[in-house]
């Protein structure tokens, strides 16, 4: 997958001696180049001994200069998940680096839920000697073969591009096409640097990278007139038509365009669960998450019962499809995807970006306030949980109560899996509030990374963050790393003896953990050194004072509040959700 990049002047202008090329002239200088270039000036690292001189060279081009800051973190897993998280960021792209295989294979779980999640991040790994490509020789941190392509293959099926630069030669292409790649296609990418090669002046980085200028992708003029003819005639005969957003609105950078096409068409706005955070919640006709059996209260009610809806980007998979239970009929829907639009039960319209057919359809739209009016007729008011008494154990939905009043448009929200997932979906975001979590891949202790990541991108946020105990036993050391880098994040962690998630779809004793002493994990990694503040909280008059001691005092500081509740406190949107998931496991298989 090879991506445009602008006209490059000859890298051999004339002949140069060694001696002749500047000191900074060194791959690893351009690579900071680069990364700062498209965004990542926060790279990830892990040291290990093939990749040390290579982060030598990208400490060496400091951030006022134009390259990247290092942040060192506690293992190469967390360290591509604070990737995931600051490219969530809109910072552009996430970058990480770690050393040959032992690293690389410690952080592709990671770099696979990044490229579930379509979200472009740079994995750089600091490969063997140059030398020894060939030589048949057996390496240390290799499983004992003298094939140094483990890794390579390994990395094949998680990323959109590998290169392997083992010579100074094609290295700035390499680099170059990689790094491009990533942004052109949003997925992640795989840059494998031989040890020996990072700081080695060479005349291909001697001038100052040409910034990169990716080929514009165009919408096919007739297929786009086609398929905008097709649906608004879909549309505009419809009674009550509705509109659905999905995640995949976030990688067509579509998000603008689907609320313009709500304002022209009076249609309400629904989102996929995985959406939440790419539409405005403050938009006039906006009705909440569509999630089938546990979506927002009146919401599934309206789409299902809607004859006509389009879905924007969609992810139909057993978990937003809450195990293959949705009310949807094919034949009822216009289903958008980055550059694909298939109408019922066809026809199909290839080649149109998402983001010209919504500005396209828009003014073919007539006006049908159908749907949301019937949503207003049905509406009533979500009433708030009766507050605790005096002393009275702490309910997570009294929890929530008080972090809904914490959210602004200076917050960003990530929730971590399990029902902090359905907690958070409860929450009403108010005008710029970000909002992230990692639905299409799940992968527990994701968070506690992407927090890290996210923070370090999105100054101007603070992040505020939902943790089970169970995911927080995974990934807890970057807590540190946290305080290190004076992050201001609140962390809510909530403490309810296990794995409440796959208790609703399957219980046993394997759910339960053993009870660590959380702010006390939490005040060793602090040390004594940064700021950091941490509560235990067990009853609502506690709650509060953690929080506005969290907003007051100290707003400065990393705040980890650890929250007890009953082990079975959960959202009744879990209970049911967790049911018809594992209804669907549990089918028994199709005769033979």
């Amino acid at each position: 997958m090879a991506a445009a990049v602008g006209s490059l002047p000859s890298p051999y202008p004339s002949p140069t001696t060694t001696s002749s090329i500047p000191a900074n002239a060194t791959l690893g200088r351009h690579l900071a180049r680069r990364l700062a270039e498209v965004g990542a000036r926060d790279v990830f690292t892990v040291p290990g001994d093939f990749n040390l001189t290579l982060l030598d060279e990208l400490e060496a081009e400091q951030p006022s200069g134009g390259g990247v800051r290092l942040v060192g973190c506690c293992n190469e897993l967390n360290a591509a998940y604070a990737a995931d998280g600051y490219a969530r960021a809109g910072r552009g792209v996430g970058a990480c680096a770690v050393t040959f295989t032992v690293g690389g294979l410690s952080a592709i779980n990671a770099v696979a839920g990044a490229f579930s999640e379509n979200l472009p991040l740079v994995c750089v790994v600091g490969g063997p000697n140059s030398n020894d490509y060939g030589s048949s020789r057996v390496l240390h941190h290799t499983i004992g073969l003298p094939d140094f392509t483990q890794e390579l293959r390994c990395f094949q099926n998680v990323t959109c591009y590998q290169a392997v630069v083992n010579n100074l030669e094609d290295a700035h292409e390499q680099i170059d096409t990689a790094i491009s790649t990533a942004l052109k296609e949003s997925k992640p990418v795989y840059i494998s640097i031989s040890c020996n090669l990072p700081s080695i002046p060479h005349p291909t980085f001697s001038r100052h990278p040409v910034p990169f200028f990716l080929s514009p992708r165009l919408s096919n003029q007739m297929s786009l007139e086609a398929a905008v003819e097709a649906a608004a005639a879909f549309l505009n005969k419809s009674v009550k038509p509705v509109l659905v957003g999905g995640p995949k609105m976030r990688v067509a950078k579509a998000c603008k365009s689907f609320v313009e096409m709500a304002d022209a068409s009076g249609y309400p706005i629904a989102v996929m669960p995985s959406a939440k955070g790419l539409v405005p919640e403050h938009h006039s006709r906006f009705i909440g998450t569509y999630w089938g059996a546990v979506s927002t209260p009146f919401c599934a009610e309206i789409v299902e019962s809607a004859d006509a809806y389009l879905f924007a980007g969609p992810i139909f998979n057993d978990y937003s499809s809450v195990g293959y239970s949705l009310l949807i009929k094919k034949e009822k829907a216009i289903i958008v995807q980055p550059d694909r639009v298939v109408i019922g039960n066809g026809p199909a319209f290839g080649c149109i970006l998402m983001n010209d057919f919504f500005h396209a359809l828009a003014s073919r739209l007539k006006k049908n306030t159908t749907a949301y009016e019937n949503y207003s007729r049905i509406f009533v008011p979500q009433g708030e949980p009766v507050s605790s008494d005096p002393g009275e154990p702490l309910r997570v939905n009294v929890l929530f109560k008080h972090v809904q009043k914490m959210l602004s448009g200076s917050s960003a929200v990530i929730a971590e899996t399990g029902d902090s997932w359905f907690n958070c979906q409860k929450l009403k975001l108010p005008e710029g509030c970000g909002y992230e979590f990692q639905m299409q891949y799940g992968s527990i202790g994701w968070s506690v990374g992407a927090t890290l990541g996210y923070a370090q991108a999105a100054k101007d946020k603070r992040v505020i963050s939902f943790i089970g105990d169970g995911s927080f036993q995974v990934t807890a050391q970057e807590v540190s790393t946290m305080i290190r880098w004076a992050q201001n994040n609140i962390i809510f962690l909530i403490n309810n003896g296990g794995y409440t998630i796959e208790v609703e779809i399957h219980d046993g004793p394997y759910n339960i953990i053993k009870n660590w002493n959380y702010t006390g994990v939490v005040e060793a990694f602090h040390n004594g050194d940064g700021k950091c503040y941490t509560a235990k909280v067990r009853t609502e008059e506690e709650l509060k004072k953690a929080i506005d001691a969290s907003l007051g005092p100290n707003k400065d500081c990393l705040c980890f509040i650890e929250v007890i509740v009953h082990k079975d406190d959960t959202s009744k949107e879990l209970l049911e959700w967790g049911s018809r998931v594992s209804a669907a496991n549990s089918r028994p298989p199709n005769p033979q």
